[in-house]
């Protein structure tokens, strides 16, 4: 098996059981904590000293909630490497997430590769699940694909597009920003069915928006991000269309084939496949 030249990372601002859970699933699969840099955005329950007891590559403990964006950005400059994967801590990783995301990027000559996912209800055998799913579609790729539940960032996109913007009232939409820099650059990406995460879904955002008063189907950052992608409505909602076909081109592909796809939600102990 090949050894990648990797570091992991990712920020987290309370919900410290989800933190705890994500850890330990990275033991479970033998993943080394010392590739694993760790940014505080200024927590203020347990996070902090759970974290401390850790034997962790790096924590960063910022005074306040400086977002996303300043968060990936310390975590992806603190221990510097060929690949940094940047993820939430509202995940669980399978067996061999690292090594088939990263193995898939080279084999495809990608930059920038996702995994697949099932977000939602932790009430399914998810270890089992992805050992069976990886294999199914071991092989299966979307092809410009991407979220940003979990990033593998080739080193070279640093240098060529830049990192995530810095600005804290982005709120979440550091994320589409860079994505959009990627299409500009023509750098490739894609999601692999070969690993697999569990995502539970947005927590922190979601307890952000309680703290400010607002409702789950609210936005959380300010409502004028997309003027920051300097397009036209018109531009804006052709894209938006192109990415609504891609999908629904994805999905019935991979259902013809798999009877699945790389997109699950669980609710109501089934699968919804998107």
């Amino acid at each position: 098996m090949k050894h990648y030249d990797y570091r992991v990372t990712f920020a987290c601002y309370n919900q410290v059981e989800y933190t705890r859970q994500c850890i330990e699933s990275m033991l479970r699969q033998g993943d080394d904590l010392s590739r694993l840099v760790v940014v505080d955005n200024g927590s203020t329950d347990d996070t902090r000293d759970y974290l401390k007891s850790l034997p962790l590559g790096d924590l960063i403990l910022n005074s306040a909630n400086l977002g996303c964006g300043v968060a990936w950005n310390q975590g992806a400059l603190a221990l510097q490497s060929e690949w940094t994967i940047i993820m939430n801590n509202d995940v669980l990783v399978s067996s061999g997430w690292i090594d088939n995301l990263i193995g898939t990027a080279e084999k495809n000559n990608l930059k920038v590769i996702s995994p697949a996912l099932i977000e939602g209800e932790l009430d399914y055998d998810f270890s089992t699940f992805a050992q069976n799913a990886s294999t199914l579609m071991n092989n299966s790729l979307r092809l410009g694909g991407r979220h940003a539940v979990c990033l593998a960032i080739h080193q070279s996109v640093w240098m060529e597009v830049g990192y995530f913007q810095p600005v804290p009232r982005l709120l979440g939409y550091e994320d589409t920003l860079f994505f959009h820099e990627l299409d500009k650059a023509g750098i490739a990406t894609g999601m692999t069915g070969a690993s697999w995460l569990h995502h539970f879904g947005s927590i922190t955002q979601t307890a952000m928006k309680k703290e400010r008063g607002l409702s789950e189907k609210d936005g959380l950052g300010y409502r004028y991000n997309y003027r920051l992608l300097q397009q036209t409505w018109l531009q804006r909602k052709l894209n938006k269309m192109r990415r609504k076909q891609q999908h629904k081109n994805w999905r019935e592909t991979e259902l013809a084939q798999f009877g699945m796809t790389m997109h699950g939600i669980r609710a109501n102990q089934e699968f919804i496949w998107q």
